[in-house]
Formats: structure tokens, sequence, C-alpha cells
């Protein structure tokens, strides 16, 4: 029975562990993201995420005691300096794990472990940049508007770009999207 045993030994003994661990967390700290086995990504963000939080508060007490783990300066430097000012607003959370293809040599789960805020797929910056577009509906313009005053109509949008580029000035009522519909709804009357 494994009654209250939390730590997976990864198959070392306590100092091939803490070692191996204290190298992959530098890695990580210094590259942003590493790739390795699924049970070592996950020994090392139990390792490495209590070391970030230590960071948040940068005295000489705090960088000693996250020396102590890394055993590297460069690493504690980085994280002082650039890390700990971007998670300093985070509650946690600090990394992602992210499930690759198994290994071809052993079949081993491969993983993709990466600090959350340096990546760029995930970020803010992409979550805000979708904005909802207009829909098209066959039916007709809407509600209460003919179909000439819904094409007629002009956005303060559309005004702002025909300001920016008078050369390209366009009528409002010239809509190809609407061409192309009517087009298509001929070519399905003569196929039928």
């Amino acid at each position: 029975m494994r009654h209250g045993k939390k730590h997976n030994h990864l198959g070392r003994t306590d100092s091939h562990r803490k070692a191996m661990l204290a190298n992959m967390a530098s890695s990580l700290i210094e590259h942003k993201r590493i790739t390795t086995t699924l049970a070592k990504a996950k020994a090392l963000r139990v390792y490495v995420e209590p070391i970030i939080t230590k960071a948040k508060n940068d005295t000489t007490h705090s960088r000693r005691t996250v020396f102590s783990y890394l055993q590297s300066k460069d690493a504690v430097t980085v994280l002082f300096r650039e890390i700990a000012e971007k998670v300093a607003n985070r509650p946690g959370g600090y990394t992602r794990i992210i499930k690759l293809e198994n290994r071809l040599g052993d079949n081993a789960e491969m993983a993709l472990i990466e600090l959350v805020d340096y990546n760029t797929v995930y970020g803010k910056d992409t979550a805000a940049a979708p904005a909802k577009k207009a829909t098209r509906r066959r039916g007709g313009a809407g509600k209460g508007k003919t179909a000439e005053a819904a094409t007629a109509e002009v956005t303060p949008a559309d005004e702002a770009v025909v300001a920016e580029n008078p050369a390209e000035e366009t009528p409002a009522t010239e809509t190809p999207a609407a061409d192309e519909v009517s087009n298509k709804e001929d070519q399905a009357e003569k196929g039928e």
C-alpha cells in the first residue's frame, strides 16, 4: 500500500533525482520551455512552481533559498530579473504541460513544459484579437429595413477606411458578396 506517498521517485536515488530536477528547472527558466517525458514534467512542475513563487519576493534570503535548489547563478538571475516581474500578478499556475506524441525509441509519453507567460500562442493578445464578425442571412437585411437601405448604410468604421484611402472609394450600394449570392442562385436554378 502507498499510503501518503506523494512523490514520484522516477526510478532514481534521492541525490540523482534532486540533481536532475535542479538541472531541468534551470533549463526551463533559461529557455522558457523544454521537452521531456510526461512523468518528469509533472515532477518538475511540483519542483519549480514554489521556486517561482519564492522569486516574487526579491530579498537576499529568497535568492539564497532559490540558489540552494537551482545551483545555477545564471538561472537565479534570470528568474529574479525577468520571470518574477512577469508573474508578479499571477497567483500560481506558472507552468503548462502539453502532451506530445510518444517517443519513437521506447514509446515513452512525451510532454512539453513551458512557462505560461512566455507563450505567444495562448497569450492575451491572441485571445482579444478575434472580433465578432457580422453574419449575413439570406432572407433579408433585418427587421424593419429593406434590402436597399441595408446595403446603402455606411458604418463609421467604413467611413474611417474611406477617409484613409480616398483613391479606393467605392459606392456603398455595390456589394460583390450580394452579386456572388445571386449568381449562385441563378446557377442553381439553371442546374435543376
